[in-house]
């Protein structure tokens, strides 16, 4: 299973990209799995802002994961990655000032 007729395995150029795709989803991400843990710990409603920046995160993962997989560019990874890290920089400053507010 998962060899050509020949015995080459035809996923061997992609396999260590999704490998590294895999261990990138247990980096940056833990900040935004944190911070939505967060905002429904709260019990307080969700503003319209942060369901926007988890969204913008999000389909920025999905574009990342498609990028870092079928690509060799990295300066785009790069400018996706920098999408997703603003978006979760943003929802972490909203946490903190709802928080000093309080």
């Amino acid at each position: 299973m998962g060899q050509s007729k020949d015995g080459s395995n035809p996923f061997s150029n992609i396999q260590p990209k999704i490998s590294a795709n895999l261990s990138n989803q247990f980096e940056w991400p833990l900040f935004f799995y944190i911070a939505i843990v967060l905002l429904i710990a709260t019990g307080e409603p969700i503003d319209s802002v942060q369901i926007y920046l988890a969204w913008v995160f999000v389909i920025g993962r999905v574009l990342h994961s498609i990028v870092q997989i079928f690509t060799d560019n990295i300066r785009l990874r790069g400018m996706v990655f920098t999408i997703n890290f603003a978006a979760v920089l943003a929802m972490w400053a909203l946490i903190l000032i709802g928080e000093i507010s309080l």
